[in-house]
């Protein structure tokens, strides 16, 4: 299996990105999210966690920016009627932030609004990623010191935090140490004074 790619991002097209490594041009296909992260960086460095998809007729390389999203997209094509194309749609619509948290608040009609997701679908995507939404390790958690909060009042704070400019990972570090039975607005209080302090 490719877990991940590095090379020269040559370009970026309709679905999919060419990355060049070893004189190999890679097509991957990613969701609109990250191929918009990574049209300005035509021409320079790129590095993408990837993920293998073998077909009786075909070869498919799907890139994510981070290994969270490719994560919660494999987790999207272990539900029935969820293929890969279902899943870049998903992930094309709302950042994964997003997503956790309408999957957290039974938010089926998050889902329902993103094309080719019909009420039956977005209502299964509710019910069968509930339990692995809880899995999904905090990327701060990668940083060492305490762990993060984790639910719902996690989730929309950090979403907050990423609205108000901060990155997912200065979001999550930032929350670090955070009382886990804070309401949202401490915890964006507690975070936005930590990262003011940092």
């Amino acid at each position: 299996m490719i877990a991940s790619v590095s090379g020269v991002l040559t370009a970026v097209e309709g679905e999919r990105a060419v990355v060049e490594v070893g004189g190999f041009g890679l097509e991957v296909l990613a969701s609109g999210r990250t191929l918009g992260s990574l049209a300005p960086h035509v021409g320079e460095h790129v590095e993408l966690h990837t993920y293998l998809n073998v077909r009786q007729d075909a070869l498919q390389l799907f890139g994510f920016r981070e290994t969270r999203e490719r994560t919660f997209f494999l987790w999207l094509t272990a539900v029935s009627g969820v293929g890969p194309k279902v899943a870049l749609a998903v992930l094309s619509g709302y950042p994964v932030a997003e997503l956790e948290l309408a999957v957290a608040r039974d938010d089926v009609k998050k889902f329902e609004s993103i094309p080719g997701i019909g009420k039956k679908l977005a209502q299964r995507l509710v019910v069968e990623l509930k339990d692995k939404v809880g899995e999904l390790p905090p990327a701060a958690a990668d940083l060492g010191g305490p762990g993060v909060p984790v639910g719902a009042r996690f989730i929309e704070a950090r979403s907050a935090l990423q609205n108000l400019g901060l990155t997912l990972r200065e979001a999550e570090e930032a929350l670090r140490g955070a009382p886990d039975d804070a309401p949202v607005e401490d915890l964006v209080k507690f975070a936005l004074t930590r990262k003011a302090v940092t």
